[in-house]
């Protein structure tokens, strides 16, 4: 009783807060007050804007937090649980893709401005495009022009939702069954708390390091910073294959420059352009060094993209995370994705390079070659039959893959996967070869102790023909 007062509570705070916004919004659109007078009552409303926005999410996390309260236990619980990782993966993807895509954009426009033809003095550059049936035209200047306009559009909160959808999501997948997806006792035996505590902290550890390498002397030199940012992501890399599982890791170091990337914009970026426009408007000075330094940190966001991407589709690739190093495989082709993206933006410039990308492309082949499993994994000495597969899914896979699973996490067969009878199993060969034979990604952290030999038996009866007779 106590758990729906609450969520009653909470959902009418969550309907004010709707209602506060929604007025907000339209106050500005109100024909009743003058110009001026709504510009300056707007004003003095910007910042709370900000705080009902909050106020809205916080509101959110904490109705799903009670209503996963009330169902914990329950069979409602896994359906929750996978209900809230669609909605909030789907929240993270079309947000990602807002804020890669404005990187992407800006980049570009960055690198191909026109900056010596027929320019005002005030300007940078600009650039001629067309695109949707129309030609737009788009100036850069130089600091700011001589009148900030009133409607004036800040990046930002595709970044800042990115990232806290990612965060929620770390929790939903990671954080909530920490003991099946975040530690694998073959690795490091630690308590679940600490192992979230370390995840969590190393992110602020990796900024703290990344930011003071930013101001330091050797931020104003490229080479130098990229072979010692590059030096401390791989320390990261390897720390995390050695407190996490694998696929956990891989996560950690994706949302480690997630967490980098969004704090560039939310403790740089965005006030150097809130003071650039500030002393605008106030007639002040400009420091041009304001717009250098963010527009220095969105570059580098703009490489850590496609590292990210590679790490969020990573996990449904277990040759990847399943190779005997996987720090290795994540560093390759993390540095191999950012050697892509070098190669595009040098393009964009007009700066061809005729041995940045053959290179990246040999880094990215070199983590597939280095990952392949052995051509000769071993003989098969004897027919293997489907009865003995069998047993030895019922022993180590059925209390997960099943219609009606025993494993303590999970209450739903992952993924729908289920090997209830032989025909289960016949269906999902390619599959179990794998995740069970190639990668040995399954059982999760092999939570269930199969062995060597068993996974040997199951290899043979695959290779024999998946017999079921």
């Amino acid at each position: 009783m106590a758990g729906i007062i609450l969520l009653s509570i909470l959902g009418i705070a969550f309907l004010m807060l709707i209602i506060i916004t929604y007025y907000l919004h339209h106050l500005e659109k109100d024909d009743q007050f003058d110009t001026d007078a709504n510009e300056s009552l707007w004003n003095k409303l910007g910042e709370s804007k900000s705080y009902v926005y909050t106020g809205i999410v916080l509101t959110a996390v904490g109705i799903i937090a009670v209503i996963y309260l009330l169902v914990k236990g329950s069979p409602w619980e896994a359906h929750l649980m996978e209900w809230l990782n669609i909605i909030v993966r789907l929240m993270h993807i079309t947000f990602g893709i807002a804020w890669i895509g404005a990187s992407f954009y800006f980049v570009f426009l960055e690198n191909a401005l026109n900056r010596t033809k027929d320019l005002r003095e005030e300007l940078a550059g600009n650039l001629w495009a067309v695109h949707g049936g129309g030609f737009y035209y788009l100036e850069k200047y130089k600091v700011a022009p001589q009148k900030i306009p009133k409607d004036l559009h800040w990046f930002k909160y595709e970044a800042y939702f990115t990232w806290l959808s990612g965060f929620c999501l770390l929790f939903i997948v990671y954080y909530f069954n920490a003991a099946a997806l975040l530690i694998d006792k073959n690795v490091l035996d630690i308590a679940p708390a600490k192992a979230i505590g370390l995840g969590i902290g190393s992110f602020f550890i990796a900024w703290f390091i990344y930011d003071l390498l930013c101001k330091s002397p050797i931020g104003k030199k490229s080479v130098a910073f990229t072979i010692i940012g590059t030096i401390i992501a791989i320390a990261f890399a390897y720390g995390y294959t050695q407190v996490f599982s694998a696929r956990a890791a891989y996560i950690h170091f994706g949302a480690m420059l997630g967490s980098i990337m969004v704090a560039n914009v939310f403790f740089v970026i965005i006030p150097s352009q809130k003071a650039m426009v500030k002393a605008a408007k106030e007639n002040h000075p400009l420091n041009p060094e304001l717009g250098k330094n963010a527009l220095k940190r969105s570059i580098h966001n703009n490489y850590f993209t496609l590292p990210v991407l590679f790490v969020m589709i990573s996990n449904h690739f277990p040759s990847t995370f399943g190779y005997k190093y996987p720090w290795l495989i994540l560093c390759l082709f993390s540095i191999g994705a950012a050697g892509v993206k070098h190669y595009l933006n040098l393009k964009e410039k007009g700066q061809l390079s005729a041995w940045v990308m053959p290179i990246s492309a040999l880094i990215l082949l070199a983590a597939a070659f280095i990952s392949a499993p052995p051509k000769n994994p071993g003989e098969c000495n004897k027919t293997v039959s489907i009865t003995e597969v069998t047993a030895i899914v019922n022993k180590r896979c059925i209390a997960c893959h099943s219609s009606r699973p025993t494993d303590d996490v999970y209450k739903v067969a992952p993924n729908g996967v289920m090997f209830d009878t032989p025909d289960d199993i016949v269906r999902k060969k390619d599959l179990i070869m794998q995740r069970v034979v190639v990668t040995k990604t399954m059982p999760q952290n092999n939570k269930t102790n199969i062995t060597q030999e068993e996974r040997d038996l199951i290899r043979c009866w695959i290779e024999q023909g998946a017999s079921v007779k």
